[in-house]
């Protein structure tokens, strides 16, 4: 695994397929204004946060990694802490763009912070993880897969071995698990965008 770290982790890495692992991005905890921008079928932001922290919770169990791929929260540092605490799993935060706010003590309310993580997933196949998508990554090529988020569904690019994790992505408005995620990503093909051919 390799990353570029903005905090030290508080535990062990291990590989995703290892463990009871989900992947998510794009919450926007607190913002008003999501629900019009994404169009999302929630009342007013504190439905919208009370639905989403119910969806999450009751897909992922307390013991349970939670990868957010970026645009956890925008919300006060005792805002974000409530949030933090309330939701099951131990959450580990790959930056976003909106993700400013989280710094200092605050950074330590989650496993760890970073700007950018590979991980090893089903079958060691690496995974990449960037809040922002990526047209090629690091051994797209040789299988590898990439989850991002920022896009909010609304990436017009052909489909590849990429994958927008956000929740406006998801029917339910809910993180993905590993295995939803290994599904989908069993029905597509990498798109050779550059000089590195697909391998076998």
């Amino acid at each position: 695994m390799a990353a570029i770290s903005t905090t030290s982790p508080r535990g062990n890495d291990s590989d995703m397929a290892e463990q009871q692992t989900f992947v998510t991005s794009d919450t926007h905890f607190g913002h008003a204004n999501i629900i019009k921008y994404s169009k999302r079928p929630f009342r007013d932001v504190h439905d919208m946060d009370e639905q989403l922290i119910q969806r999450w919770n009751a897909k992922v169990p307390s013991n349970s990694i939670v990868y957010h791929i970026g645009d956890f929260a925008f919300a006060e540092p005792s805002r974000l802490r409530e949030l933090v605490r309330r939701l099951n799993g131990t959450i580990r935060l790959v930056r976003g763009n909106h993700d400013k706010r989280i710094r200092g003590d605050d950074v330590k309310l989650f496993d760890w912070v970073r700007d950018y993580y590979e991980a090893a997933g089903p079958g060691k196949r690496k995974i990449v993880m960037c809040h922002y998508p990526m047209v090629t990554w690091n051994k797209s090529h040789a299988g590898s897969w990439m989850l991002h988020g920022h896009c909010h569904g609304n990436l017009t690019m052909p489909e590849t071995t990429r994958l927008d994790v956000g929740v406006d992505t998801h029917p339910n408005y809910e993180p993905y698990s590993l295995n939803e995620i290994t599904r989908i990503m069993a029905k597509r093909t990498y798109l050779v965008a550059d000089h590195h051919k697909a391998v076998p």
